[in-house]
């Protein structure tokens, strides 16, 4: 069988998926070690029989609705390749768009920003990519979060990221820094989105927050105050319906300047707010 046969046959298998060429292209491109100008430019390359097994294990498990990322163990962001494991959330593209965020308000001197619930580490290492002046602390509270954070900054060989355990902010007494990030859990335990998809897959702490998703969201904000300078950001993903109730926990906290940003789906997706003083503050 070649690539373009074993292709067509596993899209057809992965009509259910919201992607499915992309779907067979990566797994295909996992077990041939082949990137994708390669299986387009050549796909008439015949598959061994080791291959077409190791194909039609990821397929099935595919087709059940496993992720892909945790299929070959990577996904790429911010043009980053990461390890994923099933202990962390896999990265989404709209926290890309945090990223951007991010990167449009840092000052344009060396600063501190705090990751907080990093999990691959990927909002961090983004953004030490971007700004290897800055100094980037990216904690989570999972053990196993942290190892992984640990893997993708040793092999990414990023040095000015340090990966701590911290439940929040609880070892971080007496720090400060220039900016918070974090994409905390924001859904609520009885959205039906809950058992659809891939986060089937992904650990129920990384997404589930009490009092409809917002509680870990009001922890940050109100506490996060206390480890920002005077002109600090904190710049927060929550859920699309969350914008009105995020923004007014930024303005109770005492926080500045508050506004919300939209993802790529035109959806709002962010909230961000500035301590006030600083030279981070408009005049």
């Amino acid at each position: 069988m070649t690539f373009q046969q074993w292709l067509t046959r596993a899209i057809t298998r992965l009509s259910q998926s919201e992607s499915p060429r992309r779907d067979a292209e990566i797994l295909l491109g996992h077990v041939t070690g082949k990137a994708r100008t390669y299986i387009l430019a050549f796909d008439e390359t015949t598959l061994t029989e080791q291959q077409l097994a190791e194909l039609e294990t990821l397929l099935s498990r595919r087709t059940q609705g496993e992720p892909v990322a945790h299929l070959v163990g990577q996904r790429e962001f911010w043009s980053l390749p990461l390890f994923v494991s099933p202990a962390t959330l896999i990265p989404r593209p709209d926290t890309e768009c945090l990223v951007e965020q991010a990167l449009e308000r840092l000052p344009g001197v060396p600063c501190r920003i705090l990751d907080l619930g990093t999990g691959t580490g990927a909002i961090a290492l983004a953004l030490a990519s971007e700004r290897p002046d800055c100094l980037l602390t990216a904690v989570d509270f999972m053990p196993d979060a942290v190892a992984l954070a640990e893997r993708n900054v040793a092999h990414l060989a990023i040095d000015n990221v340090t990966v701590r355990q911290s439940n929040w902010f609880s070892a971080l007494a007496g720090q400060q820094f220039d900016m918070i990030v974090s994409n905390p859990p924001y859904i609520d335990e009885t959205d039906p989105h809950l058992k659809q998809g891939d986060v089937r897959f992904e650990p129920k702490t990384a997404l589930v927050a009490a009092d409809s998703g917002l509680a870990d969201l009001a922890h940050i904000i109100r506490e996060g105050s206390r480890f920002l300078v005077p002109g600090g950001v904190m710049l927060l993903e929550h859920g699309w319906t969350q914008g009105e109730a995020v923004r007014e926990l930024f303005r109770e906290a005492g926080y500045h300047d508050v506004s919300t940003c939209r993802d790529y789906g035109d959806n709002e997706r962010l909230t961000l707010g500035l301590i006030p003083g600083g030279s981070h503050e408009p005049a």
